[in-house]
């Protein structure tokens, strides 16, 4: 009989670690588009898109390209236009976009280019530590979509727009004279979208990784391919396939690990919770870096790329206990720093109102992280106890077509409200031109502390959230059945987030504080 239960031990102990050997796409549900990946000795790094959230550029970190978790943010907030404070236009759907991270000679490098004014500056910064501090650069002209590249010889290049490149001066403050040159023209069949370059070099060779999207047919994986930095380049399809429901997979980066073996890490849009990231195998087959299985498709679970790690998270819980909020909590647009505290409440968080608005997308201070799938939930504790006439705070599904379970003053009553939120901005400044608000259920609240919850379900044929509120943290009642998450490439170009609301419509000087957001993924 004990040989029996040893042997039984010893088999659900191999299962155990033959299921932590392996991984299931997408390798991260999240919204982490327009991802560019390196490799310094046993880690990788990564940077994505995180627009008019700040801090931004969110640096992450992995030992085996599965398990990643956030270590830095490149900057705390941007500044050149006050947009960025809400004020004379919004950056939603703009601000940092596509950037490119390199390590060259014992340093990390970044390089960007705002989207809220195209024309605009370029910026280029650098940290001896990924986990920071990142110090500016320089500034140079405007770059769209472009990646920064070292060569052997110590020449550094951007590769941006529609295969166009430039040579750097050696300190990286300026363009060489004279050195930009388009690397190839577009063929017949790339008449529609082209970007997001990704230089890469192998074997002696240079790889330039680029989205297509042909008119009338979906989106693809591209790679040109030369001997010579400035030429001749052949081109290559090195992966077109639909995943998971989904018509299309592209944009994103190559990779290696220690041992030799490549892979892709590419992004797929997918519904309400934005664009998430894929792993698949890169497949050098006659010098072209083939993305996917022998068949060319996302392979749904996959052996981790480096055995032997686990864990790591870029959406968290978050008690409100230390000296610092969560690493993967962003803003809305730039803080207003002397309206939020960790400090004079013990173990809360509290939000402070300082400028009377009428809508959400233009209420300072709102604090959000990234939902996930396929399913998550997220619970908030609030006390509203100094709320002023006016005053609405709560809990929302944030995006440009948004759902909200708040308590709102009036007066010296207060109400528990679900509400819709649908934004329309101008196309040129992004200013907030209208917020339709439907006002779904409104229920008295007679007391000062209440739970707020959101519960996301992203799986296929779903992206519906549902809202519940409770008194004493245990019976729940539902207040929003069921809002669909709709992801808008033409207003926030986001993800849905969990955020935390708290604005003034008539005075400002009121306050809520909370005491913990409890967040859990279910798998």
């Amino acid at each position: 009989m004990k040989r029996y239960i040893v042997v039984l031990v010893l088999v659900l102990m191999t299962a155990g670690m033959h299921a932590s050997d392996t991984f299931r796409n997408p390798v991260l549900w999240d919204d982490v588009p327009d991802p560019d990946v390196i490799r310094v000795g046993d880690d990788f790094y990564m940077v994505s898109t995180t627009m008019h959230l700040m801090p931004g550029a969110p640096i992450m970190h992995s030992k085996d390209l599965v398990n990643w978790r956030t270590i830095s943010y490149v900057f705390d907030k941007l500044t050149d236009s006050p947009k960025y404070a809400m004020q004379g236009g919004t950056v939603y759907g703009r601000g940092q976009w596509a950037t490119s991270l390199k390590y060259h000679n014992g340093k990390f490098y970044i390089l960007f280019s705002p989207n809220d004014n195209p024309g605009g500056d370029t910026y280029i910064y650098s940290a001896e530590n990924p986990s920071g501090p990142w110090t500016l650069v320089s500034r140079l002209r405007h770059f769209h979509d472009a990646t920064l590249f070292f060569d052997d010889d110590d020449r550094v290049y951007v590769i941006y727009g529609t295969g166009q490149m430039c040579e750097l001066e050696s300190n990286l403050m300026s363009v060489k004279p004279g050195s930009d040159v388009r690397l190839f023209e577009r063929e017949p069949d790339e008449t529609g979208l082209l970007e997001g370059s990704r230089m890469v070099k192998h074997d002696g060779k240079y790889y330039l990784l680029m989205i297509s999207w042909p008119q009338g047919k979906p989106r693809r994986q591209v790679c040109y391919r030369s001997d010579k930095i400035k030429g001749f380049y052949e081109k290559n399809v090195i992966l077109q396939t639909q995943f998971g429901g989904f018509p299309y997979v592209g944009q994103g980066t190559i990779v290696d690990n220690k041992d030799g073996r490549w892979y892709g890490l590419i992004f797929q849009d997918r519904g309400g919770v934005g664009r998430v990231l894929t792993l698949e195998p890169c497949r050098w087959t006659e010098g072209w870096p083939m993305l996917g299985d022998e068949q060319g498709h996302i392979p749904e679970i996959m052996t981790k790329p480096v055995l032997g790690y686990d864990g790591g998270e870029i959406v968290s819980s978050d008690d409100f206990d230390g000296k610092c909020l969560s690493i993967n909590w962003q803003w809305n647009h730039n803080p207003v720093n002397s309206a939020w505290t960790l400090s004079e409440r013990k173990g809360w968080l509290r939000l402070k109102t300082c400028r009377m608005v009428n809508n959400m997308f233009a209420a300072p201070n709102t604090l959000t992280q990234r939902m996930e799938g396929p399913s998550c939930k997220g619970v908030i504790r609030m006390d509203v106890s100094k709320m002023r006439d006016g005053d609405v705070a709560g809990f929302s599904a944030f995006q440009g077509n948004a759902a909200m379970v708040s308590v709102r003053q009036f007066g010296r009553q207060r109400y528990i409200v679900a509400t819709t939120d649908s934004v329309t901005l101008d196309g040129k400044d992004k200013m907030i031109k209208s917020v339709d608000t439907r006002v779904l259920k409104r229920v008295s609240l007679k007391q000062n502390v209440i739970y707020l919850r959101i519960d996301a379900d992203f799986n296929v044929g779903k992206d519906v959230a549902i809202f519940y509120y409770s008194l004493d943290g245990k019976q729940w009642t539902p207040i929003i059945s069921t809002f669909k998450m709709i992801y808008d490439f033409r207003r926030l170009f986001m993800g849905t987030r969990f955020a935390i609301v708290n604005y003034a419509t008539l005075q400002t000087g009121g306050h809520v504080d909370i005491d913990f957001f409890h967040y859990k993924r279910n798998q």
